[in-house]
């Protein structure tokens, strides 16, 4: 029987993958409560500063990792009380809430495993670090105790007996009277303090801000001003904590005070941070909402005045979230819940996100704005209101067009409000009967008439002879028109297209009808008397050289240009104008 039993080491040896389970499915160790509460770092911390306050530095003693021999002995009591009158006098423990709570200490903090840094003292100039270290309890749990290697330099000094600063000053029945374990004196010289070390931040950031009127001229003018203001407050804050921490060091505030008030410290400090985040908010969201009303961009203050309460949500919700955690409360959870939460709003409101970023693009870009007449996908017409989630177009048939933000951010858009120039452009188709002279003819005085009003741009301005057509030779003629809008555009293309006819009237010629149109007619011919004008001109030119085909000579041109009256001779507009 023995030969056939395997060991129970060989059965493991067997089932490695059964037993590595096992293993990981075994829940961590659970220790009883320390009666000291010497679980954690901060729970050490926290035991030491009660018990020195109610003054039982036997209990106290038991906080330091001393030989067992002295644990209990008077020794021990020295080294606890040594400890409390280094750290009055300039010494300093972290607040709390920097103080891990987890019985593994601190992993991120360059110190080895089991080992966490929770302060400093000074001594005869030399600064001694101290560190708490993690022990092990009878029961075999982690016992969180001040590190013996802090405890012997500790101890090795005997010379504690100096008055501190604020003792020298204080009246004896302040110091006689104790509230909390502390002297009352030392909490009314804390009230002292801060109440000096706001009068002087204030004095401090006042000349400060003084200084930089007096010396930057820029300081007075915005948007430099409105920052300047915006930074004003907080740091006097800031300041005041700063100089009321190190001035309650300096003066040797017990450190059973200072560490209740460093929470406090640390929460002031954290809402000087959110108040400037705030009012950054508010100088750069007004500040920009002016601008864009001065501009008429209602739709851009529409998105500004969203970010702005978008902005002051996410201050007062991460705010809220640092202070809990200088309390102490695990947010771990609660952020990992609220991230859950946001990703199911952000897919059920996907389009709602969409619209909105498709918002913040077209007034960042601002490819339209309210009044252009413009071309979206298959639509045509005015802008009338860009919102937070759609934009609305009036189109010429005089309905409303509701286009989403996210659609169209990411549609071709063609703006015709911004356009410098007009595009003129048409194709003149003249008859077969058409001399090559007649032709020169048109070409020269056509040209004459775009190099000589004063609303067509010259470069480019152009007709050319393109093509013998199935039923009409024709010309094609390009410019472009300065205009300052569609309506005067179509005006200047009228009185152009008027002088052309008149010029082609003029030639002795005429408008080809097309092929396909089958017309009886009186045919009274062409003029003889016109073409043999044109004709003549033409030989003029020739004979004198002054031909302008293919292109105009530039000292032709500058003596053409406005030398057409517009608006024509005879017209409303051209009395009106005198």
């Amino acid at each position: 029987m023995l030969l056939l039993m395997p060991s129970t080491q060989a059965q493991a040896q067997l089932l490695p993958n059964a037993t590595s389970e096992e293993s990981q499915e075994q829940p961590a160790p659970e220790w009883p409560e320390d009666s000291l509460g010497r679980r954690t770092p901060r729970g050490t911390v926290y035991g030491f500063i009660n018990a020195v306050a109610k003054r039982n530095y036997s209990r106290a003693s038991r906080y330091l990792h001393l030989d067992p021999g002295l644990q209990n002995s008077q020794e021990g009591a020295r080294v606890a009380q040594v400890l409390q009158r280094l750290l009055d006098r300039r010494g300093d423990i972290m607040p709390y809430a920097w103080i891990s709570n987890d019985t593994t200490g601190r992993v991120d903090d360059n110190l080895p495993p089991g080992i966490d840094r929770v302060g400093t003292v000074t001594v005869d100039g030399e600064t001694i670090t101290l560190l708490v270290e993690e022990t092990r309890g009878p029961d075999g749990g982690p016992i969180w105790l001040f590190a013996s290697e802090t405890v012997d330099r500790i101890a090795a000094i005997t010379e504690t007996d100096n008055l501190l600063l604020v003792d020298r000053f204080l009246p004896s029945f302040l110091k006689e009277r104790l509230w909390g374990g502390v002297p009352i004196g030392h909490w009314l010289v804390m009230v002292v303090l801060l109440v000096a070390a706001y009068l002087l931040a204030w004095g401090i950031t006042s000349l400060f801000l003084y200084l930089i009127r007096l010396l930057w001229r820029r300081a007075a003018t915005e948007p430099t001003a409105g920052i300047i203001k915006a930074f004003a407050v907080p740091i006097r804050i800031y300041l005041t904590v700063w100089l009321f921490v190190f001035s309650s060091q300096e003066v040797g505030i017990s450190i059973i005070v200072r560490q209740r008030f460093s929470e406090i410290t640390i929460i002031i400090g954290l809402l000087a941070l959110l108040l400037l985040l705030w009012r950054l908010t508010e100088f750069i969201s007004g500040f920009t909402e002016r601008r864009l009303t001065l501009r008429n961009h209602i739709s851009g203050v529409s998105a500004v005045l969203f970010l702005r309460r978008v902005a002051k949500i996410a201050i007062v919700f991460f705010g809220i979230i640092a202070i809990l955690g200088t309390f102490g409360v695990d947010v771990t959870a609660g952020l990992a819940a609220l991230g859950i939460g946001g990703i199911a709003l952000a897919l059920g409101a996907q389009k709602t996100v969409e619209n909105f970023v498709g918002s913040v693009t077209l007034i960042a870009d601002q490819p339209i704005r309210v009044g252009d007449f413009c071309k979206i996908g298959d639509t045509v017409g005015t802008v009338e209101q860009i919102g937070m989630r759609s934009t609305r177009i009036r189109t010429l048939d005089r309905t409303i067009v509701t286009i989403p933000n996210g659609e169209l951010s990411s549609t071709k858009i063609e703006n015709y409000a911004h356009r410098d120039r007009f595009r003129f452009f048409t194709v003149f188709g003249l008859r077969y009967e058409t001399t090559p002279d007649q032709m020169r003819y048109l070409l020269v005085e056509m040209r004459a008439i775009l190099y000589a009003h004063p609303k067509v741009d010259p470069d480019p301005a152009r007709i050319r002879f393109i093509e013998l057509g199935s039923a009409s030779l024709n010309l094609e003629v390009f410019a472009y028109i300065h205009a300052k809008d569609f309506n005067q555009f179509m005006e200047i293309r009228e009185d152009l297209l008027l002088r052309m006819m008149d010029v082609v009237e003029a030639s002795g010629t005429g408008f080809a009808f097309p092929s396909q149109t089958l017309y009886l007619a009186r045919d009274k011919g062409l003029s003889k008397e016109k073409t043999n004008h044109a004709e003549e001109t033409v030989r003029k030119w020739r004979e004198e050289g002054e031909m302008q085909i293919p292109n105009f000579d530039a000292s032709r041109i500058n003596e053409l240009k406005g030398s057409i009256p517009y608006p024509p001779q005879g017209s409303a507009q051209q009395d009106n104008t005198k």
